[in-house]
């Protein structure tokens, strides 16, 4: 059964699965609701790329600053769209907006709920350890990603992955999941699974303040940590270097140390060992293979390290 969608989204993450529904030849997608332009420093508009897909499809664009105002809701109600599609939208939707498409409003989630419920799933997946995640597709409810789920993909994530890196692979796997749950809601056929309370983990807002590295944690949690903060905020920590002012410093990649089950210096000391910068954690420690000074190009740490002239009490730790 050929369904009207509206699409509702921003970002990366939205864009394969939104083009896969554009390109169906059984479902009508009548409108795409995406946010405002923004711009940003240097007074630079940020590209929405969701609102440009639209474009070329010659697709009704809406862009409204709050999607829940009695305009906004009138214009979703006049497309008669049987149902909504989201993902990565950065709205909190009323129940005045979901009982506006017959068939109810669905949700792309970067997670294999119900763990890692929230704004930052993927990067909460790496940060914690996960070794598997996934999409899932879930009809929205009030309560945040709480609504029964209609369809999942899983994947490993990938040693050395970052969050930037698997956000785009999980996009991809989406745009099949979109296309197979929205033919079942067509034909009547999906399945509604609720989800397990006792499961349920949180994943919030990521905060440039939760770049910092703790170096107090075992050295699988920094590494994990520093792929969590890539693309943004980053992983940041300062050299302290005898004779000199505090350096702030990106973490760009690390790897875990070989023998990292355990560390006799204290967390964040600096050691050299056959030139490689390694750095001691509260259990084991890691190697930094790319770092960015501040006001400097991301460089080898090993280059970095040598050329810096480090201090024998060289250490990785908060400004202050």
């Amino acid at each position: 059964m050929s369904l009207r969608i509206i699409l509702l989204g921003t970002g990366e993450f939205a864009l394969p699965p939104f083009r896969a529904l554009l390109e169906s030849a059984t479902h009508q997608v009548v409108g795409v609701c995406t946010q405002p332009d923004r711009t940003g420093r240097g007074h630079h508009r940020h590209v929405n790329k969701v609102k440009i897909l639209a474009e070329e499809f010659d697709i009704p664009v809406f862009q409204p600053e709050r999607v829940n105002t009695p305009e906004s809701l009138n214009i979703l109600r006049e497309l008669n769209a049987d149902l909504f599609v989201v993902a990565a939208y950065g709205q909190i939707m009323k129940p005045e907006f979901l009982a506006i498409p017959r068939l109810g409003a669905f949700n792309l989630h970067g997670s294999l709920l119900p763990r890692h419920r929230g704004a930052a799933p993927v990067q909460y997946a790496i940060w914690k350890g996960d070794t598997r995640t996934g999409v899932t597709m879930f009809q929205i409810e009030p309560a945040l990603d709480s609504g029964p789920m209609v369809g999942k993909v899983c994947t490993d994530i990938q040693p050395g992955e970052t969050s930037g890196e698997l956000m785009l692979r999980l996009a991809d796997m989406s745009a099949e999941l979109t296309l197979s749950v929205v033919d079942q809601l067509g034909l009547a056929t999906a399945v509604f699974e609720p989800q397990d309370p006792s499961q349920v983990t949180l994943s919030p807002k990521i905060r440039k303040e939760d770049g910092i590295v703790d170096w107090t944690q075992t050295a699988s949690q920094v590494e994990c940590h520093v792929r969590a903060m890539q693309p943004w905020p980053k992983a940041v920590t300062w050299l302290h270097s005898t004779g000199r002012k505090p350096n702030r410093c990106l973490l760009q990649q690390v790897e875990v140390a070989a023998d990292a089950s355990a560390s006799g210096a204290r967390p964040g000391q600096i050691g050299l060992q056959d030139r490689v910068m390694v750095v001691s954690c509260g259990t084991g420690s890691i190697n930094v293979v790319k770092i960015q000074p501040e006001g400097k190009a991301a460089m080898d740490a090993r280059d970095f390290a040598n050329g810096y002239g480090l201090s024998d009490d060289a250490h990785f730790a908060p400004a202050e």
